[in-house]
């Protein structure tokens, strides 16, 4: 293992990939209320392209995969390719971005598999609201029930990501950090950015720090050390809390300057920043049967060309892709 740097001598350890474009929730953060085209089948990496490509990346320096969507537990077999990327000696952590609404079902066969854990997209406590956000009529509990159920097969820590919106579920920001007192949860608060086809107003975002100084109602917010991961999210705990608040500030505190990761869309494009539109193609070179190292280099390339930063604050949005199809 050689390791991996882009210019800017950042070290690249972690890769992200999407398995599907498809999801069950049209969440308003993330998708239209259309939806989106989708992606036919075949467009899809196969399990086995995605094993090539995590395994080329693992030889050149990534230990860490998380496998996001759209909604990765829609894509049938999915339990089979955890199996098998856990199977590349030098990863070290595979974990999943989910909605939650189907984890119950996969959560055991998942840790089997060789899961470490896992991360919820949970946006509010309460039914109506969760509709409103969703664009569905699916049950909260369902969510809820994922979440203790992921839990007990020692998905741990089981992280809950909540995005927060102005006027939609910001009333809620004291209910959902209480929880890392009486339930022991962690959750993390994340600021709304925008994404491609999907319709935000300036007025729903709420900074980190409009955040914390509401939490400050349940009292001092003290650091500490996330007991796992590999992202951005800065880490305190209340008084008395066994479960942590995390937040994640990709607006009023970009963390690009630590940023350690690749993304893989569904589709077989290697993106070196969420936030800007270049991708280079693996899915075309995989089928015509490229080396191990040719595949290897068009890795490089891609880290190569990574971003020192995005450009949000300027304006700029990127226009090729909503988050369903590039894991967020």
């Amino acid at each position: 293992m050689t390791g991996l740097s882009d210019s800017f001598q950042r070290p690249i350890n972690y890769l992200r990939i999407s398995v599907t474009d498809r999801c069950n929730l049209r969440c308003i953060y993330c998708l239209p209320a259309e939806g989106i085209g989708l992606m036919p089948r075949q467009a899809l990496l196969t399990y086995e392209e995605i094993y090539t490509v995590a395994k080329a990346a693992a030889e050149l320096g990534i230990n860490k995969i998380r496998i996001t969507g759209g909604e990765p537990l829609v894509r049938s077999g999915l339990p089979k390719l955890i199996q098998m990327l856990a199977q590349i000696d030098a990863i070290d952590d595979i974990s999943l971005t989910t909605n939650g609404t189907l984890l119950s079902g996969y959560a055991a066969e998942l840790k089997s598999a060789g899961l470490r854990r896992v991360n919820v997209s949970l946006d509010t406590l309460k039914q109506d609201k969760f509709e409103f956000i969703t664009r569905r009529t699916t049950s909260l509990g369902d969510v809820l029930d994922g979440i203790e159920v992921a839990r007990s097969a020692g998905l741990n820590p089981v992280k809950l990501n909540m995005v927060v919106m102005s006027g939609i579920n910001d009333d809620e920001l004291l209910d959902l950090a209480t929880k890392t007192i009486t339930d022991e949860w962690h959750v993390r608060f994340i600021e709304l950015m925008p994404s491609a086809g999907v319709s935000t107003r300036a007025s729903q975002f709420v900074p980190v720090s409009d955040m914390r100084k509401r939490l400050e109602l349940l009292g001092e917010l003290e650091p500490c050390l996330p007991s796992v991961g590999n992202g951005p999210a800065k880490y305190f705990r209340l008084p008395h809390a066994r479960g942590t608040i995390g937040f994640i500030t990709p607006i009023s505190e970009h963390f690009c300057f630590h940023c350690n990761r690749l993304r893989l869309t569904a589709d077989g494009k290697l993106r070196p920043c969420l936030l800007t539109d270049y991708e280079i193609d693996l899915k075309l070179p995989l089928r015509r049967g490229i080396s191990s190292a040719g595949l290897k280099q068009l890795i490089k390339e891609a880290v190569t060309n990574k971003p020192l930063r995005h450009h949000l604050a300027e304006g700029y949005t990127p226009k090729n892709r909503p988050f369903s199809q590039v894991g967020g």
